[in-house]
This record gives structure tokens, sequence and C-alpha cells, in this order.
């Protein structure tokens, strides 16, 4: 049991740091970060505990945190997603929700999910600094441009127009993994 404590010790020394990046790269808010990184810890021992062989500890904590980064934000519905939906062939609008499967479900739709999660990562970072803040603090975090206007002294017209440029890149930059998603 000491071996295995001494084991658990060396992997949260050697991984606290990646992880906490990790998280702190997709939620914005510390205390949720700190929040989720204990959480991820948590597992750990409890599987350890459990006696839970797994085989790849450090792919294992990255594949928690990115389960419990998805019910931080399902937890935290998005106020107006509905800027990034997308029109399917029908007419009917899809938002990015709907594209999103439950990770209950089977390997293959959560395989297709953390594709779409990576694909909205990568778009995410690829905007201007100013834009991808005021499109998570918006989104993601429900907070309104006037609260944010008031905490950063840019007015909200700059806001809404850095939000509108974010959403217009994210619909380009997502639309060929909507097309795949519902092309299967």
């Amino acid at each position: 049991m000491i071996e295995q404590d001494l084991h658990i010790s060396e992997v949260l020394a050697e991984e606290r740091s990646r992880l906490r990046n990790f998280i702190r790269k997709r939620v914005p808010n510390e205390a949720d970060v700190e929040d989720l990184l204990q959480e991820v810890f948590y597992e750990l021992v409890e599987a350890n505990r459990l006696l839970m062989p797994i085989e790849y500890v450090t792919g294992w904590l990255f594949r928690v945190a990115r389960n419990r980064i998805t019910d931080l934000f399902r937890k935290k519905k998005p106020v107006s997603f509905s800027d990034a939906a997308f029109e399917d062939e029908d007419g009917e609008l899809l938002e990015i929700e709907d594209l999103l499967t439950s990770s209950d479900v089977g390997p293959e739709a959560l395989c297709l999910r953390n594709m779409l999660l990576d694909e909205l990562d990568a778009a995410l970072d690829e905007l201007p600094a100013e834009q991808r803040e005021v499109f998570v603090a918006h989104e993601f975090e429900g907070r309104s441009f006037k609260e944010l206007s008031a905490e950063t002294g840019v007015g909200v017209n700059t806001l809404l127009a850095r939000k509108r440029y974010a959403v217009l890149h994210l619909r380009k930059r997502l639309q060929n993994i909507h097309d795949e998603f519902t092309r299967k």
C-alpha cells in the first residue's frame, strides 16, 4: 500500500503542472481550474484504492480532466450559444451542443465528441486574445457585455464586434467538422 501511495505522489508531482495548464487553457475561472484538478486527482486515488488497473496514467488523467471539463460546461449552460449554430441541409438550426454526444454512449460517439471538442479548442486558440476572451466570457461563463465593459473599460460596441468576429471565425472554422458529423 505504501508503494502505491508513493507512486501516486510521484504521478501527482510530475503531472500537476501539465494537467493544470491543460485545464486552465479550457476553463477561464481559476477556482474551477483548481476544483477540476482536485477532482481528477481524487479519481486517480479512488481508482488506485479500488485496484483498477490504469495502464497509461498520464493519458487517463487527461481523459478524466476532459470529461470533468465537459461536465462543468454542461452544468453552466451557455447563455447564447445559438450565435454559433449551423443550418443543416433541411434548414434546421443545429447548435454545437446538438453535435456533442453524451459521454456515456458508445466508443465511436465518444471519439466523435472528443474530435469536436478538439476542433473547438483549436479554433478558439486561433482567435486573437481579445476575441477569445470576450467569446469565452460571454458564451461559457454567461457574463453580460455590460459587465465585461465595466470590468475591462472597453466599450460594449467594441466587445460586441469582437464577439461577432469570433463567431464568424468559429462558424467558418467548424463548418468542416459540422459537415463530417452530418454525413455520418
